[in-house]
């Protein structure tokens, strides 16, 4: 690490080049800045900082990150019948993702880059973990192409037009993927695209319908949930969407959003370093098995019938309540209204889902949704607080 070090030190450029911030930004990703809090003044002291939370969440995000790697060869085998070992699956799968990735960080980075130079700031941090985000609410099979314009689209209007980090009412990677769902929906929605076959053919029987695509289909049909679905495959992948799948994550989907397992283990990290909130998660968890179970109880259609816990480990419902609804930038600030705001966004989910039919999943709209109402929440929940006190001190 000693001749990183002084490689940056002898190559530092001046503070009027282009080039500064960009190497500031690789600097101080490497190293910590040598500037810190003084001893006197209204400064928070801490260990940590924008760079290190940032890290805090890719490394809760690394169980997701590698089951999707393996779970995209998986998937592969599973549609196509080839016999691939451990090894195949995985490298068949990064093949897949890490391109990906690096089409996303391409993308937001240049826009980054972009900015910081022209107004003279540093590269803002918030793009170590949009570049991250954005891959892994995307199917694997999606054009490359897609995911670096998305990703520049997201950072530049979700993020830089408001002023950069911490200043954008939206999730910046759910904005990628909201653009790419209008712009390219051949590509990221439909029975298409859950499944990479790459060149090969899939098995007699294959739909690439996901489980909540069927789910719907089964409701038109009036079918019980989980019996249209084993049906629907049992003649080629027996028992694909059974309960245990849907939670491991042994089915298609988006390449980070299938192991509900994978996402509490990244939960874990965010709440226990409290870098996530775990008010957020658990709310939106509560709204939804709420929603789910009002469902149960009218139970209009089969897909109200629907047990309401397969709503938590269906599609990318625990993705979303883990990873994007905690987004400290976009979400509500008072600890009340957090509870509101989880709880809203686990609502809307389950309402999107049984009653769209139009658009299975429903956890990306519920969130953008409710970034958009998270101040308004905020502003009630401080205003009710002001009342409440003002009624105590006037007594």
């Amino acid at each position: 690490m000693k001749f990183l070090y002084e490689f940056f030190e002898k190559n530092r450029p001046s503070k009027d080049s282009l080039m500064y911030y960009p190497y500031e930004a690789g600097e101080t990703f490497m190293f910590t800045p040598k500037t810190v809090t003084g001893s006197k003044g209204a400064h928070v002291r801490d260990a940590i900082d924008l760079k290190r939370m940032m890290m805090t969440v890719i490394i809760a995000m690394i169980p997701a990150l590698l089951f999707g790697i393996y779970n995209v060869g998986e998937m592969h085998a599973v549609a196509t019948g080839a016999e691939m070992g451990f090894g195949d699956k995985v490298l068949f799968g990064a093949i897949r993702v890490i391109p990906i990735i690096i089409a996303a960080y391409a993308g937001g980075g240049l826009v980054e880059v972009v900015f910081g130079a022209l107004r003279k700031h540093p590269i803002n941090e918030g793009l170590l973990v949009t570049g991250m985000l954005i891959p892994l609410v995307v199917p694997a099979s999606i054009p490359l192409w897609q995911v670096f314009v998305a990703s520049a689209f997201a950072v530049l209007i979700g993020k830089e037009v408001f002023g950069g980090t911490g200043m954008n009412i939206l999730n910046v990677a759910l904005t990628a993927r909201a653009f790419l769902y209008f712009a390219y929906p051949a590509q990221i929605s439909g029975d298409k695209v859950w499944f990479d076959l790459a060149d090969a053919t899939a098995v007699d029987g294959f739909t690439g319908a996901t489980f909540l695509g069927l789910a719907s289909s089964a409701s038109s049909e009036g079918i019980e949930v989980a019996k249209y679905a084993a049906e629907a495959t049992a003649s080629w992948s027996a028992g694909l969407y059974s309960a245990e799948n849907l939670f491991f994550g042994f089915i298609p989907g988006s390449i980070g959003e299938t192991s509900t397992l994978a996402v509490l283990l990244g939960a874990l990290i965010l709440v226990g370093t409290r870098v996530g909130s775990g008010r957020i998660i658990l709310a939106t968890v509560l709204g939804a098995m709420g929603m789910g179970l009002i469902m149960n109880a009218f139970g209009a259609n089969t897909y109200m019938q629907m047990p309401a816990y397969y709503h938590l480990i269906a599609g990318g419902f625990a993705f979303g309540a883990v990873f994007m609804a905690t987004d400290p930038v976009t979400a509500a600030q008072t600890d009340t209204g957090k509870w509101i705001y989880g709880a809203l966004i686990g609502i809307l989910t389950v309402i999107i889902r049984v009653w769209n039919p139009a658009y299975p999943e429903g956890i990306m709209l519920a969130i953008l949704l409710m970034n958009v109402l998270a101040p308004l929440v905020d502003y009630y929940v401080v205003e009710a607080n002001k009342k409440r006190r003002l009624k105590r001190a006037t007594v």
